[in-house]
């Protein structure tokens, strides 16, 4: 059974008083949602117990008072940017942020396309947008933003770019990912706000890194291992402490701005600014979540590592820089951890080597190896059936039923019909099942067949499981074993030399 080590209902007590502090204070505030508002995965992976929807669930105790802004960066769209947890670009995840957000009864406003240059793709996206029901506005970039303050606040900057009408005393301004214009669009409101005789306010709904845990504490590391990408390294805010003589950590981004920020908001308010430090402007409460530190460390640790496989992969595609790869490293190196830490990790590359040793092919051989939330570890290999992912699968849900592994879950005649189907029906070359393939196999087979219902039936047994490949898994293996619930890694190696398939 997982442990716990965060209290969420504790955490959104807390939280969502604050947040209501600062509506009070204020005609409108316009909260700009850092991280991910639905579905943070890495929240929820960091500290056990957290619930990976807290904010949506907090949100909607607000959903009479609020509302939302979605902004998109316009390159992001055109570039197909992909968001890695759900495998899907971020246009797409507009679409499905809307339907989650609709699902909990917060009305969205609008979606903001910011950075906006006439990109085709961008108003194809729009075009479905609107025919679908839904505002869509777009922002050009600002000459001068976010350093010349004066050209900002001025015709050429925010008055150019249109105010969105909102009605809710609570804006809430999210995105699919960093870099999409949020605190761009907060201030832009602001000076219209401001230019129409209401009193509005910004503030920043924060999660990490958490401003009163130690510097390098294992939480705020691993968000700084998540975020190699954009950069971002956690250092001490020196305005909080110059301000409160309180030791509170930020991030670079947010410290290396907040004297910008602060000026543009005095200039468009026309009156001293009430934060003293960029940790002033955010709304964190996570550490009183926090009921058992070691196991939120440990489990930070774990994340750690599973970043720097990612990073290593990202690089192996083309995704990810040698910066962010040597900054990985040094994270790895300060933390005292290595990738070998991770449990499935050896085991994988030593049955790997294993069957590598019994046969002939000297080509790579693919093997998964899956912790179980009970302690056990159970592996798999690409057979001329299946290949790893499904296998692993297969021998998990076996495991976690008590079926021995001579019996079939599935008759061997039904898996060669498939394939049959996959290679002379579908043309494909690649006629070995795959996670998705067997998983419905198994789902049709278990309406006849009581042992492959039993084993069926052991599937969210499946959650928060670690995984391990020794290859690199396709794109739907691994969101068929992310959808599982299964948190998996992989050694940053193709199993074949064949580009398409890989």
């Amino acid at each position: 059974m997982k442990t716990i080590g965060f209290d969420t209902e504790k955490y959104l007590k807390e939280q969502s008083a604050y947040i209501l502090e600062r509506v009070e204070n204020s005609d409108k505030l316009y909260l700009e949602f850092g991280g991910k508002l639905i579905g943070d995965k890495h929240a929820k992976r960091v500290l056990p117990g957290f619930d990976e929807d807290a904010k949506m669930k907090l949100l909607a105790t607000l959903k009479d008072q609020s509302e939302i802004i979605i902004c998109v960066y316009a390159g992001d769209i055109e570039r197909n940017k992909v968001r890695g947890d759900y495998g899907i670009t971020y246009d797409r995840d507009v679409l499905r942020l809307i339907d989650e957000y609709r699902a909990y009864g917060i009305p969205v406003n609008s979606v903001l396309i910011t950075r906006y240059q006439n990109q085709p793709n961008v108003d194809i996206f729009m075009t479905k947008l609107k025919r679908n029901g839904i505002s869509v506005h777009t922002h050009k970039a600002i000459d001068g933003y976010p350093t010349n303050v004066e050209a900002i606040v001025g015709e050429n900057g925010f008055a150019k770019n249109a105010y969105i009408e909102t009605t809710k005393p609570l804006v809430v301004v999210t995105a699919p990912g960093a870099g999409s214009g949020k605190l761009a669009t907060c201030l832009n409101q602001l000076y219209h706000e401001y230019a129409r005789g209401n009193e509005a306010s910004y503030a920043k709904f924060e999660t990490f890194p958490v401003w009163n845990l130690p510097l390098k504490h294992p939480v705020n590391t691993a968000y700084e291992a998540a975020t190699v990408d954009l950069k971002d390294v956690n250092m001490l805010d020196n305005y909080h402490y110059e301000a409160y003589r309180e030791v509170a950590v930020n991030y670079n981004r947010d410290t290396e701005m907040f004297p910008v920020i602060r000026r543009i908001i005095e200039k468009i308010s026309g009156k001293a600014s009430v934060y003293q430090s960029p940790t002033d402007m955010g709304v964190n409460r996570i550490k009183s979540g926090i009921i058992n530190d070691e196991v939120v460390c440990e489990a930070s640790r774990q994340e750690i590592i599973r970043r720097a496989f990612s990073v290593e992969n990202d690089y192996k595609k083309g995704l990810a820089d040698e910066d962010s790869l040597r900054h990985m490293q040094l994270i790895l190196e300060e933390t005292n951890l290595k990738k070998e830490d991770r449990k499935p990790v050896l085991i994988a590359r030593h049955y790997a080597e294993k069957v590598q040793s019994r046969m002939d092919d000297t080509s790579l051989q693919a093997v998964v190896a899956i912790e179980l939330p009970n302690g056990k570890v159970v592996t798999g290999r690409t057979t001329s059936l299946m290949d790893a992912a499904a296998a692993v699968i297969v021998n998990s849900l076996k495991s976690l039923a008590n079926i021995s592994d001579e019996i079939d879950l599935l008759a061997p005649m039904i898996l060669q019909t498939i394939q049959t189907l996959k290679k002379d029906d579908l043309k494909s070359k690649v006629p070995t099942l795959s996670a998705n393939e067997l998983l419905i196999a198994l789902a049709i087979s278990a309406v006849t067949n009581p042992t492959a219902d039993l084993a069926y039936k052991q599937l969210d047994k499946l959650t928060d499981a670690q995984a391990h490949s020794t290859v690199i898994l396709n794109s739907e293996n691994e969101q068929t074993i992310r959808m599982l619930g299964i948190d998996i890694t992989n050694d940053p190696v193709y199993p074949t030399d064949n580009l398409y398939y890989n």
